[in-house]
């Protein structure tokens, strides 16, 4: 029997949310060893201080300085800083790079010194991504609502507007306090925000459009919910066929998708929490189709997608390190 080699992994910004997901899966896979996890504030400090639920699983400490000849480098900072990052930073040419910001994700951004990142959601293009250098992760709300989209934009069957309400948990926000992500203002309370111009419209409308061609107008309404992780999608438009022509065709675009599911039940937002799933239910109402979409926004929506990504990019099975089970009690 073959033994894979192990491939050295580095970590850039690992004290939010998103980083300490990272991390715990990164020490639970079985073909990785962390090597470092930067950080210019807690440099020198352990990792179990910033990630509580990581105390016994590594005596690694945060540190100032990378090894730029890491396997895998993961940027996991703030949008606009992986380029500079970069800039200052520079890497092997051989060492693979997957970038959890916005930085890299639009098509006039994918070319950055003498790397060519690919966009990094398997459910759209699985084998560029297992012949890339670099790989731009989706964002969390792109995520949800492209796997929501993409097999009728793939069926041709995007014809009219598509109007989109997203409820988010709090994480999403980020570690950093905030007016609206303080536990007081945002218990008991639920808010819109950046009606019809978030920003993850645009990697949405590339993908869609890359997949259908024209591409009718797409409403999408952000809410802020008062619970802490997951996203929680529903989105309608026109459809001409039955609900079971719809499951059909959803069924057969996801055939080959592990981690993408079309539930036969209405679903909700306990079934994704902590795994890398996103679970997908069709409603017929007259001449619209109702599709929902959830997803953990720190897993499928960020980490965990990033972990799918890392083993593509590897030919190891899609599904390594990723065999979480949901908290639905």
């Amino acid at each position: 029997m073959s033994t894979i080699s192990k491939k050295t992994v580095g970590v850039v910004g690992g004290s939010g949310y998103t980083g300490g997901e990272l991390l715990r899966l990164l020490l639970n896979h079985p073909h990785v060893v962390l090597d470092f996890v930067y950080s210019t504030t807690r440099a020198g400090k352990p990792i179990s201080g910033a990630h509580a639920d990581l105390i016994g699983q590594t005596e690694l400490l945060f540190t100032n300085e990378i090894n730029p000849n890491v396997d895998v480098l993961f940027l996991c900072l703030g949008h606009g800083l992986s380029g500079t990052f970069l800039h200052e930073n520079p890497v092997n040419d051989n060492t693979k790079i997957i970038d959890l910001s916005n930085d890299f994700r639009l098509q006039a951004d994918h070319h950055f010194l003498g790397k060519s990142f690919v966009y990094g959601l398997p459910e759209f293009q699985k084998s560029a991504i297992q012949s890339a250098q670099a790989v731009a992760n989706p964002g969390c709300f792109a995520t949800a609502i492209q796997l929501a989209l993409l097999p009728l934009a793939h069926s041709k069957l995007l014809s009219e507007d598509v109007h989109i309400n997203a409820l988010t948990g709090s994480t999403g926000a980020g570690v950093k306090p905030s007016d609206t992500g303080h536990f007081s203002w945002r218990n008991n309370n639920v808010s819109w925000y950046k009606p019809f111009t978030h920003q993850h419209l645009g990697e949405i409308c590339e993908t869609l459009k890359e997949v259908q061609g024209n591409l009718p107008e797409l409403h999408f309404l952000p809410i802020r919910g008062n619970f802490t992780r997951g996203i929680f999608v529903t989105a309608y438009t026109p459809f001409s066929g039955t609900e079971d022509d719809a499951k059909r065709i959803y069924k057969e675009y996801y055939q080959s998708h592990p981690f993408t599911h079309v539930s036969e039940t209405s679903v909700h937002l306990k079934q994704v929490v902590n795994t890398n799933n996103c679970v997908i239910h069709l409603h017929k109402h007259g001449d619209k189709l109702l599709i929902t979409s959830i997803i953990d926004n720190l897993l499928k929506g960020a980490s965990g997608q990033a972990i799918e990504n890392l083993n593509l990019m590897h030919g190891w099975e899609q599904k390594t390190g990723l065999q979480l089970k949901a908290n639905v009690f």
